[in-house]
């Protein structure tokens, strides 16, 4: 697709591709400066030389005419000028036809400054021919004694033609360019493999990248990767919550299928029956609110505010210790006024989770916190059995519970408390860490995010 940007002639006259651009960008000021140089600088260069060059001949021509015209007769003449014209490299002829005009080639453009130079040093000069050869000059002078010609080689009025410079310059412009072209190639191909990955993602297809190029590039092609894998993550945790949810609701909707199937519409229905029917709907309201607090935290937008972090972490232990949980605030080490910017609603979502899993499993839990000058640091410990280090990295995924019977009549959540708590550190920036606790011995979860 054309650039939307690209209006009017820019449209026709601008490349389609990047590559094509970027060489123009490129290659244009390359061959403009050189021009210049060549036109503006060589030129004007060579002109001065030449007319220095026309000048001094001009004298000597003058010093020729000048004897010959001291002579009695045109014999004299002609022994005098050639005395002089001999040792100077002149060859002099008389008499010579008056001549028609000037004569030069077209592309002869040192020629012009010759011809004007000889002109306003002689005025006796008639003609200046620089055609017939183009190797000599001829000049036809009006003397005492007739017309007469003085001939000499082009080189002595006109600086040689700057063929060296030209090819040097060419040469090094076409070696420069090549290098430019290999150089730009090499910067542009992270851009198509970018390009490339991008365009096969959107059909549904997962190649390898690994970003590369430049810094910019890099960044690019890191935040594509960020995006790629994030998306990957939604999807498989959008797979794994519909397979949890007909999972997790299959067993209580078996027990209200079978206690309805049990109920007599002859007799009035047991108590212990109705009990456990509405004990199955709150257990199932409970899967469906974790379900959606979950959906919640995936959908989550808010934008991140400054909060004073140890105070917002002392109001989350009141409020459980107010929901009937044993749990105390360890520590709590760093600035009391210190700040720390973060999404509130998200993160108590996940300290919730955290501590009502450490409650769930254990007799009680304590809560330390740490305000660093970068990072802070939030750890929740319990006195459970804890959770095996081979395992560490499976509770940490949706709708995952370690004890293989998945038994609910222990009162386990639906496996989103460790996920949740993840993805909320994730999303700012941070980790979840899960370890053996050095204190009560149960399992340790700590979220660190930047401040």
């Amino acid at each position: 697709m054309s650039n939307q940007g690209d209006t009017g002639f820019s449209r026709w006259l601008l490349p389609r591709g990047l590559y094509g651009r970027a060489a123009l960008i490129l290659f244009l000021p390359v061959v403009v400066v050189t021009l210049v140089v060549s036109v503006m600088f060589l030129q004007r260069h060579f002109d001065g030389v030449t007319r220095q060059m026309t000048a001094s001949m001009a004298r000597e021509l003058g010093f020729v005419a000048q004897s010959m015209d001291q002579a009695d007769n045109a014999a004299q003449a002609l022994l005098a000028g050639r005395a002089i014209a001999v040792p100077l490299g002149l060859t002099l002829q008389l008499p010579v036809p008056a001549g028609g005009g000037d004569q030069r080639l077209g592309y002869d453009f040192s020629g012009r400054v010759v011809i004007e130079q000889l002109r306003e040093s002689l005025p006796q000069v008639r003609s200046v021919d620089l055609a017939t050869d183009e190797k000599r000059v001829v000049v036809v002078m009006e003397g005492r004694f007739g017309p007469y010609a003085l001939a000499f080689r082009r080189e002595r009025v006109s600086a040689s033609n700057p063929h060296q410079l030209l090819v040097l310059m060419v040469f090094t412009s076409l070696l420069m360019t090549g290098i430019a072209t290999v150089f730009l190639r090499n910067q542009l191909r992270p851009i198509r493999r970018l390009a490339q990955a991008a365009e096969e993602y959107g059909k549904g297809r997962i190649v390898p990248y690994r970003p590369g190029g430049a810094v910019e590039i890099r960044s690019a092609g890191t935040a594509f990767l960020d995006m790629r894998n994030r998306l990957e993550r939604q999807n498989e945790q959008r797979k794994l919550m519909m397979s949890g949810i007909s999972h997790d609701l299959r067993t209580p909707l078996t027990r209200l299928r079978l206690g309805l199937s049990c109920v007599s519409p002859d007799a009035p229905p047991d108590p212990e029956e109705i009990a456990a029917m509405e004990n199955d709907i709150t257990e199932m309201n409970r899967m469906v609110d974790a379900f959606l607090d979950y959906a919640r935290d995936e959908a989550q937008e808010r934008a991140p505010e400054s909060v004073a972090a140890l105070e917002f972490l002392r109001g989350v232990v009141v409020d459980a210790q107010r929901a009937g949980q044993n749990v105390r605030l360890l520590r709590a080490e760093g600035d009391e006024a210190g700040r720390a910017t973060f999404r509130p609603d998200m993160l108590r979502r996940a300290l919730d989770n955290l501590i009502s899993n450490a409650v769930r499993y254990g007799s009680r839990a304590e809560l330390d916190a740490t305000l660093g000058p970068r990072s802070l640091r939030v750890g929740i410990e319990d006195d459970g059995p804890g959770i095996p280090d081979d395992s560490v990295e499976a509770a940490m995924r949706p709708f995952t519970r370690l004890d293989a019977s998945r038994n609910r009549n222990r009162g386990q959540g639906a496996g989103l408390g460790l996920a949740i708590a993840a993805d909320v550190a994730r999303a700012h920036g941070g980790q979840l860490r899960l370890g053996r606790g050095p204190r009560l011995g149960g399992l340790r979860a700590e979220i660190v995010i930047p401040r």
